[in-house]
């Protein structure tokens, strides 16, 4: 996403009929940004990142086959919901890596 505005619709549901598929919303920063009594445990964090990962790849699987079969889904909705896809499971895999590297560092620690 090197040189696209941070509200260029790239990732806002653009696409798919105008569909807002929530991923990478501000509610989800607001909540982990929230503090307090009231904000999200990081396990939660990474459940819904988890849910909304699977629900894109589900999109995407839809948009290509209805563009296979030739149900009416445009070339261009599927190649977004792919890339949403992605985007989603890249974000995810990244996340993770860095839980990991952090347990690991954790791990090495002597006390």
């Amino acid at each position: 996403m090197v040189g696209l505005p941070v509200g260029s619709g790239v990732m806002s549901g653009v696409g798919m009929g105008g569909l807002d598929d929530g991923f990478l919303s501000d509610a989800g920063v607001a909540a982990s940004n929230a503090g307090g009594a009231g904000s999200v445990p990081f396990a939660g964090v990474l459940q819904s990142m988890v849910k909304e990962t699977t629900k894109l790849d589900q999109k995407a699987s839809e948009a290509v086959t209805g563009l296979l079969n030739g149900s009416g889904v445009e070339v261009h909705d599927a190649m977004i919901a792919t890339q949403k896809a992605n985007m989603a499971f890249e974000l995810a895999l990244q996340v993770r890596n860095k839980a990991v590297g952090a347990y690991q560092q954790m791990m090495g620690m002597q006390f």
